[in-house]
């Protein structure tokens, strides 16, 4: 039998309930403006904002999928709409079959161009402003601690895509 798990403080309590409301609310928000700039939702930008943001805009679905905290099979189900609307192609890998590359195409292109700027505008209404740059960078680096908790192939992708950034840079 185990035992009883260490409860909650008020303070605990009141601190996971703002984190669960912020990861439930902040899809939605970012979702309305890029419904209404470009006709997608946040987690089609985060796709095709991911493949675009690479070196050839071409990216394993394995890779795609821990990049925006999907399941195979919701992304595999995005990728069909995306290939049927002409925004990217799969195809296995050239040096490896055994992995499907996704590939941006000039449609994917144009929708995140359009889709972009409101999303980034956005982004920095509801985070970047709120909190300025040094509790951003703060707030990034308590995040990557819970996120290498609770899905450590999420963040080791983000190492890997930014392993240039130093979150604890000092406000300039």
């Amino acid at each position: 039998m185990t035992s009883d798990p260490q409860w909650l403080t008020r303070e605990e309590i009141r601190a996971w309930l703002t984190l669960a409301g912020l990861v439930e609310s902040l899809p939605t928000v970012l979702s309305a403006q890029l419904k209404q700039d470009a006709g997608i939702n946040n987690f089609d930008y985060m796709v095709l904002s991911c493949i675009s943001d690479t070196p050839h805009q071409t990216v394993h679905m394995s890779d795609l999928a821990a990049f925006v905290g999907g399941s195979i099979s919701r992304l595999s189900h995005t990728l069909t709409k995306m290939e049927n609307r002409g925004w990217v192609r799969r195809r296995p890998d050239t040096d490896n079959g055994r992995f499907t590359e996704v590939a941006l195409t000039q449609e994917g292109k144009d929708v995140v161009a359009q889709a972009a700027p409101g999303h980034v505008r956005e982004v920095r209404r509801v985070m970047i402003d709120v909190l300025g740059h040094s509790q951003t960078l703060q707030l990034g680096t308590l995040l990557d601690q819970v996120l290498a908790a609770v899905n450590p192939d999420v963040q080791r992708v983000f190492d890997e895509r930014f392993p240039d950034v130093d979150l604890h840079a000092s406000d300039g």
